[in-house]
């Protein structure tokens, strides 16, 4: 009876977020892309505040994935986002916390009231397509009842259409581009960032990386620029469980944030956004503003950017 009353309050709670979101949030206008960051938790420790990285990115009739961290699924039934019609997802790397989301959203939209008939789709560096692969044989089980036996669900809508990528432009289809460029997150290799071009306006998103010449490259011109960010003298005051070698390889594999802005002073976006961060908003921002005077915000989980002819930012409280 507990557990019942435990899932009735925590059911309600998705359907009132969703409703708040909706209802907050007009929607993005025609010739604009919408961009809501889903999770911006910094890593694979649990944050109840922030889920783990994810962004929603929509443009014209597409709507694409970028990473599927913890609970993507979660953020996206509390904005109110139908899961059946996010089926693209582009991965910029292979840690755990880039992708444990990506069975959920497999899974869950199919065998759903939503029930999805679309292929899912995965973008992503070598080794993509053989974890959806053995995705689809850790689920063989549930896939074939589903599919074949009880509710016999789409068969089209369990498929997998997985590819591994080089850089360049990996999705072109609907006047949406997606470009993905080489970042270098130390010994992770390759890992990718993205940009999207729609309408003539552009996003683009640095994934895992350290300082990056390439990122700079192709992100010129873009309206905004999510970066990741790294205030390695709070991780070295609070390692956690982690050893002082493990805190300087993770440090070692991440941006600071003073580089960060460098990366935003030459980039020069309309405007500058953290994403999957390390550190409080304050200190992000001051570090930044050491390098970096620009339009600058610290991303919170369900924050929505709107890019048009302006840009305008929401906070959307779950």
């Amino acid at each position: 009876m507990y557990k019942l009353v435990i899932m009735v309050a925590a059911a309600t709670f998705l359907v009132q977020s969703a409703r708040h979101a909706r209802a907050q949030d007009p929607g993005a206008r025609p010739g604009t892309i919408k961009v809501i960051l889903l999770g911006t938790g910094g890593g694979p420790p649990m944050d109840l505040q922030r889920y783990g990285p994810s962004t929603l990115v929509e443009a014209g009739s597409e709507s694409l994935l970028f990473d599927c961290g913890r609970e993507a699924t979660l953020r996206m039934a509390q904005y109110g986002i139908r899961l059946g019609g996010v089926s693209k997802v582009f991965v910029t790397h292979l840690h755990s916390d880039h992708i444990i989301g990506i069975p959920d959203l497999y899974l869950t939209p199919w065998a759903s009231e939503e029930a999805r008939k679309v292929p899912f789709e995965v973008w992503g560096p070598p080794g993509t397509r053989v974890m959806m692969d053995h995705m689809q044989k850790a689920f063989a089980f549930d896939i074939r009842i589903r599919r074949d036996v009880d509710e016999k669900y789409s068969k089209e809508g369990i498929s997998v259409s997985s590819r591994d990528i080089k850089e360049g432009v990996v999705f072109e289809k609907n006047g949406v581009k997606v470009t993905a460029f080489l970042v270098d997150h130390g010994p992770v290799k390759p890992a990718f960032g993205y940009r999207v071009d729609y309408a003539g306006h552009s996003v683009a998103l640095s994934g895992d990386t350290r300082f990056s010449e390439n990122l700079i490259k192709f992100s010129q011109g873009v309206d905004v620029l999510i970066h990741e960010g790294e205030d390695a003298e709070a991780d070295r005051a609070n390692p956690g469980n982690r050893t002082h070698e493990q805190m300087e390889n993770i440090i070692a594999h991440h941006t600071p944030i003073e580089q960060v802005g460098i990366v935003f002073s030459r980039v020069k976006p309309r405007l500058g956004v953290y994403a999957h961060a390390f550190g409080t908003s304050e200190r992000l921002i001051a570090g930044t503003r050491k390098t970096y005077s620009g339009p600058l915000e610290v991303g919170e989980d369900l924050m929505t950017i709107e890019i048009g002819e302006k840009i305008e930012v929401r906070r959307l409280k779950p």
